[in-house]
């Protein structure tokens, strides 16, 4: 079926704020006597932020009731982290002018909060261009379930067949492509030769090398 969407992840995809997240993780953690290292913390990205939470806390058996205040502490600590030194992706301008040019529906599907996902929108000033925004927040599940983009896809009036997905996380990849979306991922360089993305439809190293050409390729 023809493409006619394209829906976008945010974190590490429009947005340099991976980093951000695992500076606030780091500080936050650093609390509960809880140190991960970045191969560790990247078997979690794409999570959300309390399955995050809960997943170290069982692991270095923190006791539960105590993630809520600590998935709170993150939140607030990257949205201030955003605000001060968030930067859009390379090739944030020329996606979006690809998709509009084409006259593409734009979406946005994120396991982030609306407090982290309206200082990135804002921040980014992609607010006009988004036909829809959903989060996976307050889902019964996350990424890698595919429900917040099949929730996106409703939003836009779109057939799942017809949407592409721009990710950066082997747990989103999966999200899209168990929604029966076509899937660009864009990893992080120190997991792009990782073999798990070959589970993608492509694989950039940049959203500025995204062109026609590749996208007949899907």
């Amino acid at each position: 079926m023809q493409l006619n969407t394209v829906i976008f992840d945010m974190d590490g995809v429009l947005i340099d704020s991976e980093p951000l997240w695992s500076e606030a993780t780091d500080e936050v953690f650093k609390n509960y006597g809880i140190q991960i290292s970045q191969e560790q913390y990247s078997t979690t990205t794409g999570l959300r932020t309390k399955e995050f939470v809960n997943w170290w806390f069982t692991v270095y058996k923190i006791p539960q009731e105590k993630a809520l205040q600590a998935e709170r502490d993150i939140v607030e600590t990257v949205v201030s982290k955003i605000n001060q030194k968030g930067k859009a992706m390379p090739g944030l301008s020329h996606i979006f002018n690809f998709f509009i040019d084409r006259k593409f529906k734009i979406g946005l599907a994120t396991s982030s909060g609306f407090a982290v996902i309206d200082t990135v929108v804002d921040k980014l000033g992609i607010r006009n261009y988004l036909q829809a925004i959903s989060s996976a927040d307050q889902l019964e599940y996350g990424k890698p379930h595919p429900q917040v983009y099949l929730n996106c896809a409703e939003k836009l009036n779109t057939n799942p067949s017809n949407c592409i997905c721009f990710e950066d996380s082997f747990n989103g990849l999966i999200a899209a492509k168990a929604a029966k979306m076509k899937c660009v991922v864009i990893p992080a360089p120190h997991e792009s030769q990782h073999v798990k993305f070959n589970a993608a439809d492509l694989k950039i190293s940049s959203l500025q090398n995204f062109n026609e050409l590749l996208m007949q390729s899907l």
